[in-house]
């Protein structure tokens, strides 16, 4: 393709707060659409707030998630300006995304089925909490929320400590890429039919979609999964070692890359022994293979524990802080960083025939295109 902006021509209205819907169109604006992001004029977005660190008097983390987009304000609580935006998605949009309590929108007559009714072209993406339909439809939810009860905290962690959570906004940014798949294949259907349509997602359905093996595991065998720290349940060796100077993670997967392991660390024997010559049998003696592992694995620095394991493609990385992410070179290599006038920001995890979409508008002032979109005649 030519373009690193493949959405040109589309214009989105994100009626979006927090992180999930403005995640989401800030990947449609990466992509070339025109998103317009619709805030409340008394203080917008509280993702504005949520600082510090601050970048121009704006939250950087409002920048992370809102780049790519021009803003306008609308007080849903006035009609006259109701009926400026309803004009705007009619006469404008090609898509509109948000993340407001179920039924929101519907009191100021912005349902979806209104809407598509009216404009059958359109795309309109609703993103919820617990998803339209059961009985926590109308329940409020937010990404650690819907982490605890959706089951993934109860397997992060070691078990006997207490719950811990993916501190990252996993959920949120998750079910925005889920929102940007429905509506481009919405888009790609539009391009057949004519005809847009409505799209679901939620955060539940998206943890629901992580918990994927742990679920599909649990029906098979009624066995409630177990905490494992650094591992995973049905593979063994596949977890974090303590070495002299820091924690390594290898992850060896299948029995030969067990069997190359035990000759890299000098304990060749261990692939014969009958109760780890197969992942299953890994996996049933892992109290006993994981203290012998961790007593070998202390006794080295990082350096030369990663030397042996790379000269034998046995999978591993040491475990890293951010700054030391930052200042990567294969992380320079991706120019996936990119840097616009005071900030750099993380860019999209795409690249169209080598070409990563470059990083061309820090989000906007709130209400910054008022004056052009809302009332350009003042």
């Amino acid at each position: 393709m030519s373009s690193t902006r493949p959405l040109s021509g589309i214009t989105v209205i994100e009626i979006g707060h927090s992180v999930a819907a403005p995640y989401a169109g800030m990947i449609l604006g990466e992509l070339g659409a025109e998103v317009i992001k619709v805030e409340n004029p008394n203080g917008g977005d509280a993702c504005r707030g949520w600082g510090p660190p601050f970048t121009e008097a704006t939250a950087t983390a409002f920048h992370a998630f809102n780049r790519a987009k021009r803003g306008i304000t609308i007080d849903l609580n006035n009609p006259a300006q109701v009926e400026t935006l309803h004009g705007l998605i009619y006469e404008r949009a090609d898509v509109l995304i948000h993340n407001l309590k179920l039924g929101t929108l519907d009191r100021y007559g912005l349902s979806a089925a209104a809407l598509t009714a009216e404009k059958p072209s359109l795309v309109y993406c609703n993103i919820g909490a617990f998803g339209a339909t059961g009985p926590l439809r109308e329940r409020p939810g937010y990404d650690p929320m819907v982490q605890a009860y959706g089951g993934l905290m109860s397997l992060l962690g070691e078990d006997g400590r207490p719950p811990v959570r993916v501190t990252v906004s996993i959920v949120d940014m998750a079910t925005a890429v889920w929102a940007v798949i429905g509506i481009l294949a919405v888009l790609q259907e539009r391009g057949r039919t004519g005809r847009g349509g409505i799209v679901d997602t939620s955060l539940y359905e998206t943890t629901l979609a992580w918990m994927t093996l742990p679920v599909s595991a649990y029906l098979a065998d009624g066995e409630v999964p177990r905490r494992y720290g650094s591992g995973v349940e049905q593979i063994v060796p596949y977890q974090a070692f303590a070495a002299a100077d820091g924690h390594i993670m290898v992850a060896a997967g299948n029995d030969n890359l067990f069997r190359r392991l035990c000759d890299a660390i000098g304990r060749s024997g261990l692939a014969e022994d009958r109760c780890f010559r197969t992942n299953s049998d890994r996996v049933v003696n892992r109290r006993a293979l994981i203290p012998i592992l961790s007593d070998l694995f202390a006794t080295q620095p990082l350096a030369a524990w990663a030397a042996r394991l790379d000269a034998a493609g046995i999978p591993n990385a040491p475990i890293r802080t951010v700054d030391q992410v930052v200042a990567d070179a294969h992380t320079a290599a991706l120019g996936i960083i990119q840097q616009s006038r005071s900030i750099s920001l993380v860019g999209l995890p795409l690249s169209f025939d080598g070409a990563r979409p470059p990083l061309t508008k820090l989000a906007p002032r709130l209400g910054e295109d008022n004056p052009e979109i809302v009332d350009p005649t003042s």
